[in-house]
């Protein structure tokens, strides 16, 4: 027994040893074979680290306020609430649309050109057909008006068909855009007491115009030197509410007629500045 046990302790030293050589070779090799770039060599993710404080929220952008410093007279003239003030101002409309997109992004176009606002007086049928374009005039900065909703004359209509005219045109608006007209334009600019009452009870502005551009009678079609001549003859310090329309014809004349017009000394009123209430005599 006991050479067998000295026997068997003589493999065991043996095994011993071959294991700590093998060891020992694996621990002597390097990780990276000397053609494999470093790049490649697989390293400890750094700790992710969550912030401690807390980011500042965004400011909240504070909508525009435009001061009431102009108002309309009973002559439908726009003029400074204070009579100091500048009088050579120009309110400038466009009728009867939305009618096609070219038409309506050149127009803004020109007034931004300018740095003008203006009142789109619009028509609910046309809203109906094109909203697109109704968004399009509000998301560019241009104001909206009510001008009935099929342009018809409201002063031979019954009041229920008067009150359907303006107020589904002011439902359609609010639904599109959110806010609903301040400005009302009867078409043919004819009236009664009720469409004016009506108008009033709806914090609306009621107004015809001053200075009609003439480019929707047939002798000024296709005539944009006519129309501006129209306008520029009419031009006067303390009166100045001009009515043109969604036209090629206008459109064309639109850039030119804006430039003479500030030539001239005169400025675009924004809207959005003439007080709702008339001026009193």
């Amino acid at each position: 027994m006991s050479s067998k046990l000295q026997l068997w302790s003589v493999l065991i030293l043996l095994l011993g040893g071959l294991t700590s050589c093998a060891s020992g070779n694996i621990a002597s090799q390097s990780p990276i074979h000397s053609d494999q770039p470093e790049s490649t060599a697989i390293t400890s993710p750094e700790p992710v680290t969550t912030p401690t404080t807390i980011p500042t929220p965004t400011a909240t952008v504070t909508p525009e306020v435009i001061q009431k410093t102009y108002q309309m007279n009973k002559n439908y003239f726009i003029v400074p609430k204070v009579d100091s003030d500048n009088k050579k101002v120009v309110l400038l409309t466009f009728d009867d649309g939305p009618k096609e997109k070219p038409m309506i992004d050149e127009i803004i176009n020109i007034l931004d050109k300018h740095n003008a606002k203006a009142i789109f007086f619009v028509n609910g049928y046309r809203i109906k057909q094109n909203p697109d374009l109704l968004k399009l005039i509000f998301d560019r900065g241009q104001i909206i008006g009510n001008h009935s909703w099929d342009h018809i004359n409201l002063k031979k209509e019954n009041n229920e068909t008067i009150t359907k005219q303006i107020m589904d045109v002011q439902d359609i608006v609010k639904e599109l855009t959110g806010i609903t007209p301040e400005f009302f334009r009867p078409p043919f600019g004819t009236a009664n007491d009720y469409i004016k009452e009506l108008v009033k009870n709806e914090h609306m502005l009621y107004m015809t115009w001053s200075n009609g551009s003439l480019d929707w009678e047939s002798s000024y079609k296709n005539k944009p030197l006519e129309i501006i001549k129209s306008v520029m003859e009419q031009l006067e310090s303390g009166k100045n509410n001009i009515l043109m329309h969604e036209l090629p014809w206008t459109v064309i004349a639109l850039d030119s007629l804006l430039q003479q017009i500030e030539e001239k000394g005169y400025f675009f009123v924004d809207p959005r500045a003439i007080d709702l209430e008339v001026k009193p005599d």
